[in-house]
């Protein structure tokens, strides 16, 4: 399979497409390593997590030159956010797996009742393309700190730091068949992971199609799965808040990583008051945005993952325009001078005039377009808020505590983020409601998705 430069359209390596022969060997290894991996101390898995964070900081620029070319995000991004969070997440599940403590039930005079909590022996994880590593091991890492023994699948389009993975954790000592990383398409490895019988959970993070789907294989098997998916997040901005601060992070949370991540705000709700203010101002900043070579340390916008998604994205831009809506800027795809004229680069979108629930406002467009609509009272914002199919984050721009407290109650989403966006601290339980996902990841919500629960009672001698 090729793997294409998304900067530069160009193939520039190949990769192995695996397929369900494949996973069958992989799940073999996996098997036969499970039990001397689940009965390993823990502070020798511990060491071993450790060693791998650590073998990753000492690889940062690599990794992130890798994921910049793999992706097309700018390598600010990659350096900043996609490679430190990789390694952070090892770190962070070495340590969590030894602060797991099990719970115990008194029957008084009767009985002592206490929870093991053991691996469940093979798992699957599949990640997708926008946060290659990042995702891939928050996965991972929660998984064998367990005890458990993996089969995962990176994404077919950017495979590059997968594989780089792999060669890091043999370094680092992780014994052969905990981790199993084959590359190739959804329907030819994916599916085959999720469908095979041996391996007892599934961690998906993806499109809210294709997670359907595993839910339903898993559901017929009853096996775990946790899904993490799509998003239509809305940002909520009153007219009390701090402006400054709130025109700055809304950029951010608007169009990092040319707005392909699950967690951007792609529909702007604005007080009435100060809306007319926010679209010229945001509307000057988001033209000042530098689209360029991602290998560029001042480039602020790169490229799409492909040439199929930016034609996606660009259907919808065309769409919203079909429905009223209004380009306030951006709208078109970016001639790039050679190298990089057959790269996939469209320019940041805004748009204005649309109702809410036309397709442009309720159909994730995971790319750099965002819509911005007024509202006069604080139950109208939390009614266009809620109008979606999705619920994964919230964001919230308010210095009126009590109202914060209410839209955070009121609000149909797994986070909302108050004054802020994207400050994540991994203890914290990560995922969505309705179409967004089932199940949550993160600090021991995910180390409880990857042991099962035991009780054990022992009667007390008369």
């Amino acid at each position: 399979m090729d793997i294409i430069n998304p900067a530069t359209g160009e193939t520039y390596a190949l990769l192995a497409a695996g397929d369900e022969a494949d996973v069958q060997l992989a799940y073999t290894a996996a098997k036969n390593a499970s039990e001397g991996w689940a009965q390993t101390p823990l502070a020798a898995r511990q060491a071993i997590l450790e060693k791998i964070a650590m073998i990753i900081e000492d690889r940062m620029e690599e990794l992130a030159q890798a994921e910049m070319q793999d992706s097309g995000k700018p390598i600010a991004l990659a350096r900043r956010l996609d490679i430190p969070r990789a390694a952070s997440n090892f770190a962070f599940f070495a340590a969590a797996a030894s602060q797991l403590a099990s719970e115990s039930h008194y029957m008084p005079g009767q009985a002592i009742n206490y929870t093991l909590r053991q691996p469940i022996g093979v798992v699957g994880c599949i990640s997708p393309w926008n946060l290659p590593l990042y995702l891939f091991t928050w996965k991972i890492a929660p998984a064998i700190a367990a005890g458990n023994c993996v089969v995962a699948k990176p994404s077919e389009i950017t495979p590059v730091t997968a594989a780089m993975l792999g060669e890091i954790c043999n370094a680092a000592g992780l014994p052969a068949g905990v981790l199993n990383i084959i590359h190739g398409t959804g329907p030819a490895v994916g599916e085959a992971i999720v469908k095979h019988e041996g391996i007892k959970a599934i961690s998906f993070t993806g499109s809210t199609a294709v997670g359907k789907r595993i839910a339903g294989i898993c559901a017929e098997q009853l096996k775990k799965a946790s899904l993490e998916l799509g998003g239509k997040n809305p940002v909520i901005i009153f007219s009390d808040c701090d402006y400054e601060e709130m025109l700055e992070t809304t950029l951010r949370s608007s169009f990092s990583n040319q707005g392909q991540i699950c967690l951007c705000g792609s529909r702007i709700l604005v007080q009435k008051s100060i809306y007319e203010k926010f679209v010229a101002d945001f509307t000057a900043r988001v033209k000042a945005l530098k689209i360029g070579d991602p290998a560029s340390p001042d480039t602020e916008v790169g490229a799409l993952i492909s040439k199929g998604h930016m034609e996606k994205v660009m259907s919808y831009i065309h769409l919203a325009q079909m429905e009223g809506g209004k380009i306030e800027c951006g709208g078109e795809a970016v001639s790039m001078p050679a190298p990089f004229d057959q790269g996939y680069f469209v320019q940041p979108t805004v748009i204005t005039g649309l109702v809410q629930n036309c397709r442009t406002n309720q159909e994730e467009i995971f790319g750099p377009v965002v819509t911005i609509m007024p509202f006069e009272t604080e139950n109208e914002a939390i009614a266009m808020a809620n109008h979606t199919t999705y619920g994964l984050a919230s964001v919230v721009w308010t210095n009126h505590l009590a109202r914060a407290h209410r839209l955070a109650t009121e609000l149909q989403s797994g986070i909302v983020w108050i004054n802020c966006w994207l400050l994540r601290d991994l203890r914290t339980p990560f995922g969505g409601v309705k179409q967004s996902g089932v199940g949550r990841e993160g600090g021991w919500e995910a180390i409880r998705f990857f042991t099962e629960a035991k009780n054990v009672t022992i009667k007390f001698e008369h």
